[in-house]
């Protein structure tokens, strides 16, 4: 491959990079991946209108989100463990999401803590919440949060459980391995020298940076199935309103897919929603999170904003999203795959790519301002 032209490329790239267990755990799915493959085939169904002979000398792909002005409708979603795709790659995605005039969302169960993206950055960036188990845990990383000036939170409310992912289960995550399974995973990481060398020992991935008191502190396979026995299954809405009552600014929920629950969120005071199916990774069979979107949209879009997420792979998709009604596009693998093929450098050119082509996607529309992408730009 010459130069990596679209995130699939640097997809590609990630895949050779990574040991497998870390890269199915990045690019898998639920179950057969049913609801991951439809997220990116129901942007391929969309068709778009293509206009002719309008002046697009000049376009504008700012948007303003949660009180911000944005360059670009996009926030970096929160993923975890992704300081093991590469040296501390929470860091490296938020200097470079702040450069891009954009937010990067920090996973609760990322590697790097809240004070080291802080340190790293000059301007506010967002955390994600999961409920755990310890409320006092809880307590204290939102107010580790609040401390640092996190602009919002994003409070994750669609893993009471975690989705059975049997791609993880086939690479020998989260499961007793037998002698001869170590052996394949050890050979699968020897097979890696950079992995072991950039992450694996200048990159100290072996704990949580925000629940580092309450990890255990034995190895990988450890860490990541501990994760699985601290989530809540026992949140209801009741939760929210504690967290909202906790926490003092934008509070923005992640992982609706129904409009009965999007009414709800706002009631329950959300600022704003996110249209989400966890990237396909929890129920498969779901609806692609843009198939819900437009409903969503129709139906709290002027009391909220409305987000979404989920196989977003292009500006071609970002321009689609917005059309049917999303204010922005938490976008999750691409910079995981960007950081993971060349660090910063790589979420930049993710970045720089999903730009580049959202304003030739506009410009092809006859649209110069992503406030005008509406449903009038699509066929049919």
């Amino acid at each position: 491959m010459l130069a990596p032209a679209s995130v699939l490329d640097y997809r590609e790239i990630a895949e050779r990079r990574l040991p497998r267990l870390l890269f199915g755990y990045v690019d898998g799915g639920a179950y057969d991946e049913v609801t991951l493959r439809a997220n990116q085939e129901a942007f391929a169904r969309l068709r778009l209108k293509q206009r002719i002979l309008r002046d697009v000398s000049s376009l504008d792909t700012r948007t303003t989100l949660l009180g911000r002005e944005l360059a670009l409708p996009i926030a970096l979603a929160p993923i975890g463990f992704a300081g093991m795709m590469a040296r501390r790659a929470e860091v490296q995605a938020a200097r470079a999401a702040e450069r891009a005039g954009v937010p990067f969302t920090l996973s609760t169960v990322g590697i790097c803590p809240i004070d080291e993206v802080k340190r790293a950055t000059t301007r506010p960036f967002w955390f994600q919440l999961y409920m755990m188990r310890d409320r006092g845990v809880v307590r204290a990383m939102l107010e580790a949060a609040q401390a640092a000036g996190c602009e919002a939170l994003v409070f994750t409310v669609d893993l009471p459980v975690l989705g059975r992912r049997y791609r993880d289960l086939r690479n020998g995550m989260g499961v007793q391995l037998s002698l001869l399974g170590k052996l394949r995973v050890a050979l699968d990481f020897a097979s890696h020298p950079r992995w072991i060398h950039d992450v694996g020992l200048r990159g100290r991935p072996l704990t949580f940076g925000n629940l580092a008191n309450a990890t255990p502190q034995r190895g990988l396979l450890e860490l990541l199935a501990w994760t699985a026995t601290q989530i809540d299954p026992s949140v209801t809405w009741k939760d929210l309103e504690w967290v909202r009552g906790s926490w003092k600014g934008p509070l923005v929920l992640k992982g609706v897919l129904d409009v009965e629950d999007a009414r709800a969120a706002v009631a329950s005071g959300a600022d704003a929603i996110v249209v989400s199916n966890h990237g396909g990774r929890q129920l498969d069979g779901a609806p692609a999170s843009l198939d819900v979107l437009p409903a969503v949209a129709d139906a709290v879009g002027d009391r909220t904003q409305v987000l979404m997420d989920g196989g977003v792979r292009s500006g071609q998709d970002l321009a689609k999203a917005l059309a049917l009604g999303a204010r922005a596009c938490l976008v999750g693998r691409p910079w995981v795959y960007g950081v993971a093929a060349a660090g910063q450098a790589g979420v930049a050119a993710v970045i720089a790519t999903l730009a580049q082509e959202l304003r030739a996607t506009m410009a092809l529309l006859g649209v110069t301002r992503v406030a005008d992408l509406d449903r009038s730009v699509l066929e049919g």
